[in-house]
C-alpha cells in the first residue's frame, strides 16, 4: 500500500465531495423516530436517505459488482445496504465479510448553540464541520466507501464488504435486528466488524472502542394530591412529591458522590480495561475533563484522571434529563403541586444485561412507597452494553500499522460511556468476529448537544486508517489467520 498516495485520495475525496455532501445532510431535520415519531409524513428520514443513496450509487459504479438497495421492510425506518464483492483474486471463505456499520437518523436540535451556529444549518470553521449528524453519524458512509474505493484505486485486494446504514439508532435501533435477520443470508457470517459510530479521546490518534456501557431508563412519577393545594395550608401535612422523588432517587444513587450504591446496577471492572483506563489517563491528562464546558469553579467529581476514565466507561451513573410536574419559574405559585415526574436516563456496566437491570430498577423504586403515594416507573428503554473480544495478534498489528500511517501516532484503546446497541446484537450473533469501533466524535464534539461539530481531519485519517485494517483483513484471511472457531467446525 502507497499510504501517502492513499491519504491524497481520501483527503481529495472528503474536500471535493463529502463536506459538500455531508453539509446538505446537516440540513435535514431527520429526527430519530423517539424524537419525530410522524418521520413518515415529515419526510425528512427519507429525503436523507436519497441524499447518501445518489452519492452513493454515483460511487460504487467503479468497484466491480458492486450494489445499493434501500431496505424497507414494512412498518420500519429504511436502511441503506451497499454490498462489494471481493475484489479479483481476494482469498477467503465464500460466506466471509467485512461488515461496515454507521447510521444516518439523528439526535433532536437541543438549545443552547452557540451565535453563528444551528442544528440545521451547516457551518465549516476552519477545521470544524458544525451541525446536527455530520459526526453522530452522517459521515460513516462516506468514509466507509472512501476507504474502499482507495483500495480500489491502488488494486488492492480485499474481501467482501458489506455497509448497512440505519436509520433508528438513537431510538435504540429497534429495528435493526429485523434487517439483520432479514439479510443474514447476504452478511454471511463477517470475520471483522468496522463501527464507525464511536468516539475519540483526541483528535492526534486512532481510538478503538474496548467497551460500551449499557442503558436503562424511563419515567418515574410521584402522586401525592388529586389536585395542588395552598402551601401554607399543606405543608407539614401533606408530604411533598419531590421530597419523596428524593427519597426514591437515593433508593439507588448516592446523592453525595454520585455513585450508583445498588450492588446489582454494578459490575467489576476486568484487570485488561482497568489497564486501558490507566493508559488513556496517562494519554488525554486533563483532557479527560478539559473538554467539558465547565461553569468557572466548578471540578471534576474526583481528581484521579483514571477514577474518572472508570466512571464514565464502566460505572453505572444516573442522570436526570427531563420533568413534569413543575410550573415554569414565572408562574410557580405558593402550591404544593400534586405531583413530580422525572424522565430517568441509567448507564449501566458493559457486561450487565440491560433488560433486568431496567426490571430491578422498577422493582426497586416502586416497592414500600413513602407515606402510600403513588408511585410509578414506566420503562422506555432497555439495552445491554457489550465487551470487546481481545484482538486477535493480525488485527493488532493492523490497527497498529494503520493508525501510525494515517495519524502518525501508536492507536490507543478505551470504552465509550455510551451506547451502541448494534455492538451487543454482533457480538452476541457472531461470536467469532473481531471489532474495529472507531469514529470521530473527540473532545468537544458535542453529540446529542449544542455545537455539534467533525473535525474534518479526523474523519479522513479514520478513512486511512479503515483502509489500511481492510487491507490487512484480506492478508490475514488468505493465511487463515482470521477464521474462528465457528468457520473452522
Amino acid at each position: 500500500m502507497d499510504n501517502q498516495r492513499l491519504a491524497r485520495e481520501i483527503g481529495s475525496l472528503w474536500d471535493d465531495e463529502i463536506v459538500g455532501q455531508l453539509s446538505e445532510y446537516i440540513r435535514i431535520p431527520n429526527k430519530s423516530p423517539m424524537f419525530d415519531p410522524d418521520w413518515v409524513a415529515h419526510g425528512h428520514m427519507d429525503a436523507a436517505v436519497a441524499l447518501l443513496e445518489r452519492w452513493a450509487r454515483q460511487k460504487i459504479t467503479v468497484l466491480p459488482g458492486a450494489t445499493l438497495e434501500v431496505v424497507r421492510l414494512p412498518g420500519r425506518t429504511p436502511l441503506i445496504c451497499v454490498e462489494v464483492p471481493a475484489s479479483a483474486g481476494a482469498q477467503a471463505r465464500a460466506d466471509d465479510c467485512v461488515l461496515l456499520y454507521g447510521h444516518l437518523d439523528k439526535q433532536p436540535e437541543m438549545s443552547g448553540w452557540s451565535a453563528g451556529l444551528d442544528p440545521w444549518q451547516p457551518v465549516l470553521r476552519g477545521d470544524r464541520l458544525y451541525g446536527r449528524g455530520g459526526a453522530d453519524d452522517g459521515y460513516a458512509l462516506f468514509g466507509a466507501l472512501a476507504a474502499l474505493l482507495a483500495l480500489h484505486e491502488q488494486g488492492l485486494p480485499h474481501a467482501r464488504c458489506m455497509i448497512l446504514i440505519e436509520a433508528c439508532e438513537e431510538s435504540g435501533s429497534y429495528d435493526l435486528p429485523f434487517y439483520v435477520d432479514h439479510l443474514a443470508a447476504r452478511i454471511g457470517q463477517p470475520s471483522l466488524v468496522v463501527c464507525l459510530d464511536s468516539g475519540c479521546g483526541n483528535y492526534e490518534q486512532l481510538w478503538l472502542t474496548t467497551s460500551l456501557r449499557g442503558m436503562t431508563g424511563g419515567t418515574l412519577r410521584v402522586d401525592v394530591l388529586g389536585e395542588g393545594v395552598h402551601s401554607g395550608d399543606a405543608s407539614g401535612i401533606v408530604p411533598e412529591s419531590f421530597r419523596v422523588m428524593r427519597q426514591l432517587l437515593s433508593r439507588i444513587e448516592d446523592e453525595h458522590s454520585g455513585s450508583i450504591s445498588d450492588p446489582a446496577l454494578n459490575a467489576d471492572v476486568p484487570a485488561e480495561r482497568r489497564a486501558q483506563a490507566q493508559a488513556a489517563a496517562r494519554a488525554l491528562g486533563t483532557a479527560v475533563y478539559d473538554k467539558f464546558p465547565w461553569l468557572p469553579g466548578m471540578r471534576p467529581v474526583t481528581s484521579d484522571l483514571t477514577e474518572l476514565v472508570l466512571n464514565r466507561t464502566w460505572r453505572p451513573q444516573l442522570a436526570v434529563t427531563g420533568a413534569e410536574g413543575l410550573p415554569p419559574l414565572g408562574s410557580a405559585g405558593n402550591v404544593l403541586r400534586p405531583c413530580t415526574a422525572l424522565k430517568l436516563s441509567l448507564r449501566l456496566p458493559p457486561t450487565l444485561d440491560g433488560v433486568r437491570a431496567g426490571e430491578h430498577v422498577k422493582q426497586v423504586l416502586e416497592r414500600d412507597p413513602p407515606y402510600g403515594c403513588k408511585v410509578g416507573f414506566e420503562l422506555e428503554k432497555a439495552s445491554s452494553g457489550w465487551n470487546a473480544p481481545a484482538l486477535k495478534p493480525w488485527l493488532a498489528e493492523a490497527v497498529e500499522h494503520a493508525a501510525r500511517a494515517a495519524f502518525g501516532t501508536p492507536p490507543a484503546y478505551m470504552g465509550e460511556g455510551g451506547s451502541i446497541p448494534f455492538m451487543g446484537m454482533l457480538g452476541e450473533k457472531f461470536p467469532d468476529a473481531q471489532f474495529l469501533i472507531t469514529g470521530v466524535l473527540g473532545p468537544h464534539s458535542n453529540a446529542h448537544g449544542p455545537n455539534e461539530f467533525l473535525h474534518i481531519p479526523t474523519g479522513k485519517h479514520v478513512s486511512e486508517a479503515v483502509a489500511g485494517v481492510i487491507a490487512a483483513h484480506h492478508d490475514a484471511s488468505a493465511q487463515g489467520l482470521t477464521a474462528g472457531s465457528a468457520a473452522r467446525a
